[in-house]
């Protein structure tokens, strides 16, 4: 497998549950901790080895621009969503001419701390394609700050993944990044407006979706409110 260096941050959304801090500035230009959203997800990228991240933009595009014209580490280029958002694996589709064989997803209204070290690395180091199409990073819904959901996901001991389903909670939250090559997206033409979750279906269905579990403190920044949550939980050092 050719290594993992390229990545696409999907940064596009609206931001509506973020109002009205999102009515003047772009949910990933909001800081927490001193540096905004954007930067705690890029600058992991860059620590692991990461040269390349493509961002999706749309809303208040332009400050985006801007907050990245001088970054190098990692590289960004910037893919146009102006006119319309395509979702998460749209946003994708449009950015596969600028990402490698295979690449890391970010979203961009989460982050964590590490705390043995990179967990990108170990996602890239656990990536076996014999095995998986896509792996998902993993956060434990007991101790994560910022999310309320009912969880996403079971997670066998081989690490393959199950959906919650009608279970009332799943242990596991997607924690928002995600490993996925381009082969997945055989079909798929700049334009299609679909959801990841569509090809990870297809993936559970051949019993090709894995997970890794975060070693870290996941903190989702969905709301103003969680803003400070997070702030505490970083200060508190509960990482």
């Amino acid at each position: 497998m050719s290594p993992i260096d390229t990545a696409m941050v999907l940064a596009a959304g609206l931001g509506t549950r973020m109002r009205p801090i999102t009515d003047r500035i772009p949910k990933p230009l909001v800081s927490v901790a001193g540096k905004t959203l954007l930067d705690h997800v890029l600058d992991p990228l860059a620590e692991a080895g990461i040269s390349r991240a493509v961002v999706n933009v749309h809303h208040l595009a332009d400050q985006i621009e801007a907050a990245v014209a001088g970054r190098t580490a990692p590289a960004v280029i910037i893919s146009d969503e102006r006119a319309q958002i395509l979702d998460s694996g749209g946003g994708v589709a449009r950015a596969l001419p600028q990402l490698g064989e295979t690449f890391i997803i970010r979203n961009a209204d989460s982050f964590w701390t590490d705390r043995q070290g990179s967990n990108l690395s170990r996602m890239i180091a656990a990536f076996d394609p014999a095995r998986m199409d896509t792996l998902l990073l993993l956060a434990a819904m007991e101790g994560s700050v910022g999310f309320d959901g009912p969880g996403d996901f079971f997670l066998d001991p081989d690490g393959g993944l199950t959906r919650r389903g009608s279970a009332a909670r799943a242990p596991y939250a997607y924690a928002g990044a995600a490993i996925m090559g381009k082969a997945d997206f055989a079909g798929r033409t700049d334009g299609d407006v679909f959801s990841l979750n569509a090809l990870w279906n297809a993936s559970l269905a051949q019993g090709r979706l894995h997970g890794l579990v975060l070693d870290g403190l996941w903190l989702h920044v969905g709301t103003p409110q969680a803003i400070g949550e997070a702030e505490r939980a970083i200060s508190a050092g509960r990482g």
